[in-house]
């Protein structure tokens, strides 16, 4: 055909590729700046001046490289999605008791097994809902089908301030270790018995929150 070109080289050299590049991006309809992926392909691009790879042009040696960071990165974002997970399941407070009836003492003695057979997990969850266990029975909380870790630690500190910050570092670690499933050590179980000791010997103060009466009101006391 009359005035079309049929000799177009198929595989230019990289003068005739960067120029064709250059004129293709010199274009009215795109952009006077340059986008971010351009710089980066520029920026590959002049890395790769000086490397001698028979008949592959340094343009190309980068698209290949782009291509390479990018599907790095998207293996990368895939790995990491069930760590991201473990660690929004671990912000998300679990139910402490859910249809556990067993007393504190009850729940004592699995904690006490748990870790009498190494599984600090077991044993750290166990000796958290005992501490519930006996304020619920020391009336100091109320029984609440579905409680949270988060929310028991929140109306428990309120009745013993005295043991605030630990009630909230146990709820915490609760959360962790059930849903976070991130492993307990002997020394978690062993600041959990603390705890229960320390909240077992604290005089509750006797405002009401999260719908806890008083414990001299609850218990009949005038």
């Amino acid at each position: 055909m009359p005035g079309v070109v049929l000799d177009v080289p198929v595989d230019p050299d990289r003068e005739t590729a960067r120029r064709w590049l250059q004129e293709e991006l010199s274009r009215p309809e795109y952009s006077t700046e340059p986008s971010l992926l351009e710089r980066l392909v520029a920026w590959l691009t002049s890395l790769f001046e000086d490397v001698r790879v028979p008949d592959v042009p340094g343009w190309q040696l980068a698209l290949v490289t782009v291509l390479v960071v990018a599907a790095v990165v998207l293996v990368g974002w895939w790995v990491a999605g069930p760590v991201r997970l473990a660690r929004r399941g671990a912000r998300e407070s679990a139910v402490v008791l859910e249809d556990d009836t067993r007393t504190a003492a009850e729940l004592r003695a699995a904690a006490d097994a748990a870790a009498a057979r190494g599984d600090w997990s077991t044993a750290v969850l166990e000796r958290f809902r005992a501490v519930v266990r006996a304020l619920e029975e020391r009336v100091v909380l109320t029984e609440q089908p579905g409680r949270t870790a988060r929310e028991a630690a929140d109306a428990a500190a309120a009745r013993l301030p005295g043991v605030a910050a630990d009630l909230h570092r146990a709820a915490a670690l609760f959360d962790d270790v059930r849903y976070g499933e991130l492993p307990a050590r002997a020394q978690d179980d062993a600041f959990l018995r603390t705890l229960d000791a320390r909240a077992a010997a604290e005089r509750p103060a006797g405002t009401a929150v999260d719908g806890d009466a008083p414990a001299h009101h609850l218990a009949g006391a005038p």
